[in-house]
């Protein structure tokens, strides 16, 4: 299983999302072209209401513990409840350039 699906699984598992996008952005950064070191994560669910941004984060990053002390450098969360997700116009912001990391 790839790690990608393995976050897929437990935050779906966790957090009954709305919406889950996972994108894999290792070939942003230094490393071999199949790596998974690098992810943005949007997720939205009930969950988040009236929860502020850094018990979202932190209730996230307690699901995927395994994996961040592991395989996973950058984990990019955008989290939001279900009405600022839709005030948002279902979108996530975009990732900036990578500046480190030998990546050339």
């Amino acid at each position: 299983m790839t790690i990608e699906q393995q976050i897929t699984d437990k935050l779906n598992q966790a957090f009954e999302p709305i919406h889950l996008a996972i994108e894999n952005e290792s070939h942003m950064h230094s490393g071999p072209p199949d790596a998974e070191s690098h992810f943005k994560v949007t997720l939205v669910s009930p969950q988040f209401d009236g929860l502020m941004l850094i018990k979202q984060h932190r209730m996230v990053n307690e699901v995927l513990k395994s994996e961040l002390s592991g395989v996973i450098h950058a984990l990019a969360l955008h989290t939001y409840n279900p009405d600022q997700w839709f005030e948002r116009t279902s979108k996530a912001p975009q990732s900036p350039q990578c500046e480190g990391g030998g990546k050339s």
